[in-house]
């Protein structure tokens, strides 16, 4: 037959008491830099995508920003991850062409802050005046390669052909 003492029944009680919360802080202390994280991810790559098209863009950019919008649907339309309350938040600025030296795609978000995050981000100053995180990515390519600039043929797709052929 087991006996047990007294004084540590209850033990385990205790000790979860404290630690569970404690693990609960930290996880969702870890939450917010991870959606964040996310959101540059898929973000920075949408914007590159749209440079790389960009870049033999010759027409009206309203394709290419429907193209980068699709890229960006990826993010979920949760307020956490994307604030989408009547308009968008979305704001997509594209500049150049195929006829610029090169091509640049901004995007920037609002997201709303997770409890714990959000009165530290008001006090200091990362929020606007809703109260949201606004992220922003710039991705700007060349529209040519290096090799073209080098090239002795410049950048005349007929001179190239030439160069090759002889």
């Amino acid at each position: 037959m087991l006996h047990r003492n007294r004084a540590t029944c209850g033990q385990g009680t205790v000790e979860a008491v404290i630690v569970i919360p404690v693990l609960f802080v930290l996880m969702l202390l870890l939450l917010q830099p991870g959606i964040v994280l996310y959101n540059r991810l898929v973000m920075g790559n949408a914007a590159a995508e749209g440079c790389r098209l960009l870049a033999t863009a010759d027409g009206s950019s309203g394709a290419y920003e429907a193209f980068i919008r699709h890229k960006l649907a990826s993010v979920p339309q949760h307020d956490c991850f994307h604030v989408h309350h009547g308009t968008c938040s979305w704001n997509i600025e594209l500049s150049g062409n195929e006829a610029s030296s090169a091509v640049t795609v901004k995007i920037s978000n609002e997201l709303k802050p997770l409890p714990l995050f959000d009165a530290g981000a008001k006090l200091l100053g990362m929020t606007n005046g809703s109260g949201n995180l606004v992220i922003t990515e710039s991705v700007t390519m060349p529209t040519q390669p290096d090799w073209v600039a080098s090239s002795p043929s410049g950048s005349d797709p007929s001179g190239w052909v030439g160069a090759w052929l002889s």
